[in-house]
């Protein structure tokens, strides 16, 4: 299983998904951890450094909120509509790094992360901030959810700045449950935490609680000092057998991005119930001692392999998992001194079973491991490339593209307009799509679809420019290129036949993609359906064959006549249909190769076709 249903988020610095720009050769994710508990615990820090990010801010729905601010020290930036952020050289440590994200109308969020050198990617759900029930300042009351978490109040309640507060509370509560897999999205920063004696744990949770207080005009509230709430956790039957009968509470510290020990729970049937002081998060937790593990993966022949799921699992702590980044590369923090599994997946839709398994550890001090994948003739490595310009035809500077593939979407920035995305993918399915955001104009482009042309698929230049709908694009000799937009644009649809011997054989229905402009004339014809005589329809055309293929899906497609120096052989052109979309939605061609002029020199030629079906 790729996500296992007990989740023990610590692991792996949670969902963490690293990225780097470029492969290091240290690939460790900080300093070694220290022998001794420090005097201040930020000393298990280490030093300074400045960080990239790149991350996403999805709902429960997993729609992307737009307007989240994120924050990383002193500085901030805003999610665009994608959801997405963007942050260059933010102040954080060697091994911890503290985002907080905050917008009207949701609880506030928060990731902690081991930082690497590059880019860092970072994931966060936000739950919305529902009243799930209103008490009354100085009486008694009980909040509860259907689950049966539950918080009590004893009725004295403050401002911000510690002002006593009279009237109506609004209560907001979540309750985040291990056997949920979105919970490692939906919790405050990672299971690293501080406890009574000043020293680091990872943290195994049995369940937490989200409480947060407002009063009638919004403000926030919290329960005045030498006050006290009971709280309620249930915990899943699931791991009832795991639940000791006391266990330590942690509270999230939002200014600090980590947990802190404080008080306990006890286990009444199959709930926790504990008495606090305050309210953020609540979390019951069994403390591990900890190191940071770094794993990088590669193929036989030492190509870094990225986004590969990468699970861990230990007896006592439970499982998680995450993906490598772009060099190959996962860093977190595991359980010291334990006997752990690894399990190397496939992206989901290559099904369940791990392409890669062995037993790891146990660790006593942070480490770093390389795992060599294995060749499997079912999984195709592959590298996606292409150029990345802005409405001006100029090199997007600050921007990513998103590249979707099956259920998964991978995102990756933008180098002065270059981009370069690898993955694994199953042999059944060859085609996906690519959308590229310019995040400082503020312009993107449609979703495009291609379809592998395996090792390397370079799919030209696309531009971010919301004024462009549909669009030509030619490279020869990766220096010469060609772009229609809609103007030049012409596609017609019909049926066509062949008559020979008296005979006549229906090749229909066909398509035509035209385009020119003072440079240059292209065109592109195919048809939808295989055909037995369709070799003999080759035959006996009147124009010579300029490059084609058959594709799976059974459609022809060829180059009858261009302007450029193209001969009637020698030619190993491939097209690909990847969409054929209603009326009014998009077709989409993408072409690799090389063919040979007319006096015998071989040049390479790539493109892409995104344009409407008029009818």
């Amino acid at each position: 299983m790729k996500s296992s249903k007990f989740l023990c988020v610590g692991i792996f610095t949670a969902i963490l998904i690293i990225i780097s720009c470029q492969r290091d050769d240290d690939f460790s994710g900080g300093t070694d951890q220290l022998e001794s508990i420090p005097e201040t615990f930020s000393e298990y820090f280490g030093d300074e450094v400045s960080r990239d990010f790149l991350g996403t801010v999805i709902d429960k729905n997993n729609n992307p909120i737009e307007g989240v601010t994120i924050t990383v020290g002193n500085q901030s930036v805003t999610t665009d509509i994608n959801g997405t952020f963007i942050l260059n050289e933010a102040s954080v440590h060697q091994r911890f790094g503290y985002l907080k994200a905050e917008k009207a109308g949701y609880i506030h969020a928060s990731r902690s992360m081991v930082p690497s050198n590059g880019f860092n990617k970072i994931n966060i759900m936000m739950l919305e901030a529902n009243v799930v029930g209103t008490v009354i300042s100085g009486s008694m009351s009980t909040v509860a959810l259907p689950n049966g978490s539950s918080v009590s109040f004893e009725g004295e309640f403050i401002t911000s700045d510690g002002n006593p507060y009279s009237g109506s509370v609004d209560v907001i509560m979540h309750h985040l449950d291990p056997t949920d897999q979105d919970m490692e999205l939906q919790m405050p920063g990672m299971l690293y935490a501080q406890n009574d004696d000043g020293a680091e744990r990872m943290l195994q949770t049995l369940g937490m609680l989200a409480v947060e207080l407002r009063g009638s005009n919004g403000e926030e509230l919290n329960i005045a000092q030498d006050s006290f709430s009971e709280i309620k956790i249930p915990v899943d039957n699931s791991l009832l057998q795991t639940a000791p009968n006391s266990i330590p509470l942690w509270y999230f510290d939002e200014s600090g991005g980590y947990w802190k020990e404080e008080g306990e729970a006890t286990l009444n049937g199959n709930v926790y119930t504990g008495q606090v002081s305050h309210f953020s998060f609540w979390n019951c937790d069994i403390p591990v001692e900890t190191v940071n593990l770094c794993v990088l993966t590669t193929d036989q022949e030492d190509n870094p392999i990225g986004n590969l799921v990468v699970s861990v699992s230990s007896n006592s702590y439970g499982t998680t998992s995450s993906l490598t980044n772009t060099n190959g590369t996962i860093c977190g923090l595991v359980p010291k001194n334990e006997n752990l599994e690894l399990n190397i997946f496939n992206n989901d839709i290559c099904g369940d079973a791990p392409i890669y398994t062995q037993s790891i550890g146990p660790f006593t001090t942070d480490s770093n491991i390389t795992i060599i994948i294995p060749d499997d003739p079912d999984i195709i490595y592959e590298t996606v490339t292409g150029i990345f310009n802005d409405c001006d035809g100029n090199p997007v500077t600050e921007g990513y593209v998103q590249l979707t593939y099956g259920n998964q979407t991978y995102v990756d920035l933008v180098d002065d307009g270059i981009f370069e995305i690898k993955l694994s993918r199953c042999s059944n399915d060859n085609t996906f799509s690519i959308t590229g955001t310019d995040y400082t104009n503020l312009q993107s482009t449609s979703e495009i679809n291609y379809t592998f042309t395996t090792p390397t698929t370079n799919i030209g230049t696309i531009s971010a420019c919301n004024s462009i709908d549909e669009f030509i694009y030619i490279n020869i000799d990766n220096s010469i290129t060609y772009t229609f937009d809609s103007n030049n644009l012409n596609f017609s649809f019909n049926w066509a036949s062949f008559i020979e011997n008296d005979s006549t054989w229906n090749y229909g229905p066909q398509i035509e993609v035209f385009a020119i402009n003072n440079e240059f004339d292209f065109r592109i014809e195919g048809f939808l359906n295989k055909s037995s005589y369709l070799r003999t329809y080759i035959y006996n055309y009147p124009y010579p064959i300029y490059g084609g293929d058959i594709v799976p899906d059974g459609f022809f497609i060829f180059m009858p006549w261009t302007d450029f120096d193209i001969s009637g052989s020698n030619n190993n052109i491939i097209f690909n249909l990847t969409t054929l979309g209603e009326i009014g939605e998009y077709i989409d061609i993408n072409f690799s190769g090389d063919y040979e002029d007319s006096i015998g020199n071989i040049h390479t030629i790539n493109g892409v076709v995104h344009m409407l079906r008029d009818y």
